[in-house]
């Protein structure tokens, strides 16, 4: 028996995956830039470029550590992440923008060691992480067909000049999948970075309701929104920098949906190419303990 939360994730994995594209985090160009009358003349042709130079597996690899702050309806949470060659592991730092308790502090730590004695719990999670990055994988593939562009100009970007291209869904699409029946109800703008011809900005709304599997699993309201913001973070890879969800809808006709969520990611720094999860934990753990006796310190003053 399917659960309400997987039922849930069943329903928003067309939008979340929408969203993930951008957050499988390694590309390298090998093909060179356009020039801005070639973009402006053919924006299909230069969407259908950067959409292979997403899929690119970055050579070398170039993993990095970075905080993530998230913000929902449950409030707000600060992690620290770090990518291993076996997954993300990930420390919880605040909470509300305040530092941890001793004791939230002491449950982190714990986490992390029952991390370390059950190594099924990481291959699992980085299971998981590489099927949604597959389905990521098969949604970037689309969008040079599931949209008509028109070249708008340039604008400046994170890291330098970038093709600003709105969009609008292709009544010619077939939609392979449930998941891609996103975008069809989609229009918006999207940001090329002019000299890597990457997508450094995704401005998305929902221009109609959006039915999966015949409106029997559920819907996307109309309206709803998400924006999604990349850039080169050193070494020719690519992270989220911005993920921001404004949607609404229904499960199996009577549940309803919303996703409310804002996701900002900062302070990127390298990590050794070949860390294990292990490793990983074991530089979270230092900090967690780190972060307590610094605390402890500053309540005894």
């Amino acid at each position: 028996m399917i659960n309400a939360r997987v039922r849930r994730q069943l329903l928003a994995a067309s939008a979340f995956a929408v969203v993930a594209m951008l957050s499988d985090s390694a590309a390298f160009l090998s093909a060179q830039p356009s020039a801005p009358n070639a973009a402006s003349s053919d924006p299909a042709a230069l969407v259908r470029r950067a959409s292979q130079n997403e899929l690119r597996p970055s050579s070398p690899p170039y993993p990095v550590r970075y905080k993530l702050r998230k913000q929902d309806e449950k409030g707000v949470t600060t992690k620290e992440i770090v990518e291993t060659k076996d997954g993300d592991v990930a420390r919880l730092i605040a909470k509300n923008d305040k530092p941890l308790t001793p004791q939230e502090n002491q449950a982190e730590l714990d986490r992390l060691n029952n991390l370390l004695a059950h190594p099924e719990i990481q291959e699992h999670r980085h299971k998981r992480e590489q099927e949604d990055s597959g389905r990521a994988d098969e949604m970037t593939k689309l969008l040079p067909d599931a949209f008509l562009y028109t070249y708008l100009g340039t604008v400046p970007g994170p890291n330098g000049p970038a093709h600003r291209l709105s969009f609008k869904p292709n009544p010619n699409f077939n939609p392979p999948d449930r998941e891609a029946e996103v975008y069809h109800g989609m229009e918006g703008e999207l940001w090329l970075d002019q000299a890597q011809e990457r997508i450094v900005k995704l401005d998305a709304h929902l221009i109609a309701d959006v039915n999966f599997g015949w409106g029997i699993l559920g819907k996307l309201y109309k309206g709803g929104s998400l924006s999604i913001e990349q850039k080169d973070v050193g070494h020719r890879h690519w992270e989220a920098t911005l993920l921001k969800l404004n949607l609404t809808g229904i499960a199996l006709m009577v549940k309803p949906l919303s996703f409310q969520t804002t996701e900002t990611s900062t302070d990127f720094e390298p990590v050794p190419v070949n860390m294990s999860y292990q490793d990983a934990v074991h530089m979270l753990e230092s900090d967690s303990i780190g972060a307590q006796v610094a605390q402890g310190t500053a309540i005894k003053k």
